[in-house]
């Protein structure tokens, strides 16, 4: 039996750009390496309040989103369906779906995200969507 431990307090947080010009970084610390994660990838992310990732379709990754806290918007789809969960809820969105993570809050968003496989075969990029 083997086992690991990613413990928030010892992972190291690195700035990722930003999803929209003018908006702050967001944050994110991979737990890949220190779960020890051998058939799937994930991270633990910091949105800040009015701040979206990319606009995306994952080619072969089916990704998981959990919400830790703060307020998650999704859009999924295209033309596109507006998602809005909570602390401890779960969106998991199937290869090839455009997506986009986005904080319309006025506080910071967490969550984490792991997809599977771990191989990375690319992703589609689409135009940001003004809300």
């Amino acid at each position: 039996m083997a086992y690991h431990v990613a413990d928030a307090s010892k992972l190291e947080w690195e700035d990722r750009p930003p999803g929209a010009e003018g908006q702050q970084p967001r944050r994110a610390a991979d737990v890949t390496s220190a779960a020890g994660l051998q058939h799937s990838r994930g991270r633990v992310w910091r949105y800040p309040a009015g701040t979206r990732g990319r606009r995306h379709a994952d080619k072969v990754q089916e990704e998981v989103f959990v919400v830790i806290s703060g307020r998650l918007t999704m859009l999924l789809g295209d033309p596109y369906e507006r998602i809005d969960v909570g602390p401890e809820s779960v969106v998991a969105v199937e290869p090839g779906t455009p997506l986009q993570v986005r904080n319309e809050s006025d506080e910071e968003l967490v969550l984490y995200i792991y997809g599977a496989p771990p191989e990375q075969e690319g992703a589609d990029f689409f135009d940001d969507v003004e809300l």
